[in-house]
């Protein structure tokens, strides 16, 4: 995992740079295929759907400031309800991912409603009115003094934010590892969701993590919370204009996040799609095979082990996976001592 304080998000969607003033807001949503690399930075890989839209307030009528006059549409795409292209959207990424050697991480979604709604506008969150009027205020605020911050980056050409990630239970996102490998083993298990606000500083997009329903085993059962510590972090930056309301996010991890799309049931038998993510599944095999077999050099192990571990079962491999990564953050370990 990256020592760094922020984590990049490479590409970052229109929705988490929305922002507003007194003569209007930015409102809208996006979902977005979402990769990682070795020190969890993220990378917006393809669009599934994202429409953004300039909401101009009535002008010279007087209590109706902030009431929405007229929309225009400033940014609009959908696959998600073209089953042909969202499988060809899906192979094209994934085959991307494998070559550049990331993970997929899930489906990203965003959605910004200036916090004009009496609750949240994400699936799986829901919160008190007194935080919803709050972030509202707020928001208003910030576009009567011009308080949104700028903070899209430029690296080698490709255009970043910073970000971080907060919560009690931040790990289910934010997935330690000291590897591509380690990440990998605990990722390809994941399955469920988590929900939160992204709340600016003048330097990061936070994502404030309010719940989640992630879950690594299958046996594991999620409980309901609301992370109470968040929300008095966001309300202390707040009062001090040290953080500022933007949006709310929900993240779907893991492959499985797959089967969340609209169309899952319609694309799944899908010949050129099952072959993707078999050579996705085969890939992070791989990933964590070499490195076992790497770690454990002076074992001498080599062609004839990774053989073996090929005509094992697929009850049998999950187990072997796992003793392997168990091993591998055992070995590591001992060689950093």
């Amino acid at each position: 995992m990256s020592s760094y304080l922020y984590l990049k998000f490479f590409n970052p969607p229109s929705a988490l740079l929305a922002s507003g003033s007194k003569s209007g807001v930015e409102l809208g949503g996006s979902k977005n295929i979402i990769s990682i690399d070795t020190e969890h930075n993220f990378y917006n890989v393809g669009t599934i759907y994202t429409e953004m839209s300039w909401a101009e307030f009535y002008r010279d009528i007087e209590g109706l400031e902030d009431q929405i006059d007229t929309f225009t549409t400033k940014e609009y795409k959908s696959i998600q309800d073209d089953p042909d292209a969202l499988v060809e959207s899906l192979v094209k990424n994934i085959e991307n991912i494998i070559q550049e050697k990331k993970l997929f991480y899930g489906i990203g979604d965003f959605e910004v409603d200036a916090f004009m709604n009496e609750n949240t506008i994400i699936p799986g969150l829901e919160l008190d009115n007194e935080l919803i009027n709050t972030l509202m205020d707020a928001h208003k605020k910030s576009r009567n003094r011009d308080q949104f911050p700028t903070l899209l980056k430029t690296q080698e050409n490709k255009k970043y934010i910073n970000i971080t990630i907060q919560g009690q239970n931040k790990d289910k996102l934010q997935i330690p590892g000291g590897s591509l490998e380690d990440i990998a083993d605990k990722l390809r298990f994941a399955k469920g969701f988590a929900t939160g606000l992204v709340v600016s500083s003048k330097k990061s997009a936070n994502l404030f993590m309010m719940n989640d329903r992630i879950v690594f085993q299958e046996d594991q059962i999620p409980e309901f919370y609301i992370d109470q510590d968040c929300i008095t972090i966001i309300e202390s930056g707040i009062e001090r204009d040290k953080l500022f309301p933007i949006s709310w996010f929900r993240f779907d991890i893991g492959i499985r996040s797959l089967e969340t799309l609209e169309l899952w049931d319609k694309i799944k038998e899908n010949e050129k799609l099952k072959k993707v993510l078999k050579d996705y599944d085969n890939y992070i095999t791989k990933l964590i095979v070499d490195k076992y077999i790497s770690l454990a050099s002076p074992m001498n192990l080599g062609s004839d082990f990774e053989k073996e571990f090929l005509k094992l079962n697929p009850s049998q491999k999950k187990k072997s996976l796992r003793d392997m990564a168990e091993a591998i953050r055992i070995l590591t370990e001992e060689y950093e001592e």
